[in-house]
């Protein structure tokens, strides 16, 4: 709220909004989010954790409504998406904006699960207004929208998704425009080695080293390309194939054929969908430098799904599920709870990589195309 008074005031610099907590480093999505909480509960924390608490119970319809449609999880574990006394805290207590992100993100990929390519961007990118972490799951979808559709489809759901972000930005933009992207999307922040949840083994020059965020860079952009390249494009003989495909397609790219041609779908199947987009997010979780405890609402809810998708017997999947529990719970977190944390992360990693890719295409992609027409 203290962030969020200058902007009240009238201040589009984003180079002199600042609270109790530091300068403001969130895009312009927080500001309106938090702006209109301030307005309906005159800054009271209260009547907010009420609204959180509703907000909470429509993340969770959301979340429910995902798992039913992949059937990928068995019904009476559903129950360990209610369980989580760490995730109750950052939404009906913390009253973090992680929870609005994460919200969000959920809802379009709602709709990315029913082929809705375009508006589950657009949704997407409300997200990312609110919360930068929520491109996490970018290179995942972009997989996807690119298997779904042909390049001229791809360039008008990614113009959508801009078009968000320009309009919410507008006016700071249109003022002090360096200011508020180099604040907002700051890709170069370093954390605090004391809350950091996952990595407090690492000695904390090491830690803010920029070897370390490097290495882990490196290691991120390496799974990603690795997962992609052997399960995600699998199907179409690589990730080198597929963009090769997409290229060609955008050699003969006029917009005399954006504008006046149909676009082609292919339908990919929900389990899919779902499952690269959590698999894209958690790689970027194991990678991530430092993970707060707000943190955990950016993976808790996929958690019961990936570890569905793992071959691993059902009560070691719990007992997993458990200990990740227990390690964010842990306050503060310590050398043991940090180092115990990132070794389940990476079996449930490896769990992922041994399981099966299947085949993305809902029909035979070389037979069987929907075929929409592209909206003016």
């Amino acid at each position: 709220m203290s962030q969020v008074s200058g902007f009240l005031e009238g201040e589009r610099d984003y180079g002199n909004l600042k609270g109790d907590t530091g300068p403001l480093v969130y895009p312009a999505g927080f500001l309106y989010i938090y702006s209109a909480l301030q307005h309906v509960t005159r800054g009271q924390v209260y009547p907010a954790q009420i609204l959180f608490g509703l907000l909470y119970i429509v993340n969770l319809a959301i979340v429910l409504s995902i798992y039913v449609k992949t059937s990928v999880v068995p019904w009476w574990a559903l129950s360990l998406l209610a369980l989580s006394k760490r995730v109750h805290s950052i939404f009906v207590l913390r009253l973090f904006n992680d929870c609005f992100a994460t919200t969000f993100l959920h809802a379009a990929l709602f709709f990315l699960l029913k082929q809705k390519w375009h508006l589950g961007l657009i949704i997407f990118s409300a997200a990312v207004s609110v919360k930068m972490n929520v491109l996490l799951y970018a290179p995942a979808l972009l997989i996807l929208m690119l298997q779904a559709m042909d390049v001229f489809g791809v360039i008008s759901a990614l113009a959508g998704a801009a078009l968000v972000q320009i309009l919410l930005g507008l006016p700071f933009l249109l003022t002090h425009p360096v200011a508020y992207l180099s604040k907002a999307f700051n890709l170069g922040r370093v954390f605090i080695h004391f809350w950091s949840v996952n990595f407090k083994f690492v000695p904390e020059p090491t830690f803010i080293s920029r070897e370390f965020a490097v290495a882990l860079l490196v290691a991120h952009l390496g799974l990603l390309t690795v997962f992609a390249h052997y399960r995600w494009c699998r199907h179409e003989g690589g990730l080198p194939s597929l963009l090769r495909l997409k290229i060609a397609e955008l050699s003969s790219f006029s917009m005399t054929r954006f504008y006046c041609t149909s676009s082609t779908t292919k339908l990919l199947r929900t389990e899919y969908i779902a499952t690269t987009m959590f698999v894209g997010n958690f790689i970027g979780i194991v990678c991530a430098r430092s993970l707060h405890y707000q943190f955990y609402s950016w993976y808790f809810y996929s958690l019961p799904y990936l570890l569905w998708k793992t071959p691993f017997p059902t009560l070691l999947r719990l007992t997993l599920f458990v200990v990740v529990e227990l390690c964010w719970n842990v306050y503060p977190s310590n050398v043991y709870s940090s180092l115990l944390l990132l070794v389940v992360h990476l079996v449930v990693l490896g769990g992922l990589w041994t399981a099966s890719p299947g085949n993305p295409y809902a029909d035979d992609p070389n037979s069987r195309l929907t075929t929409k027409k592209k909206q003016p």
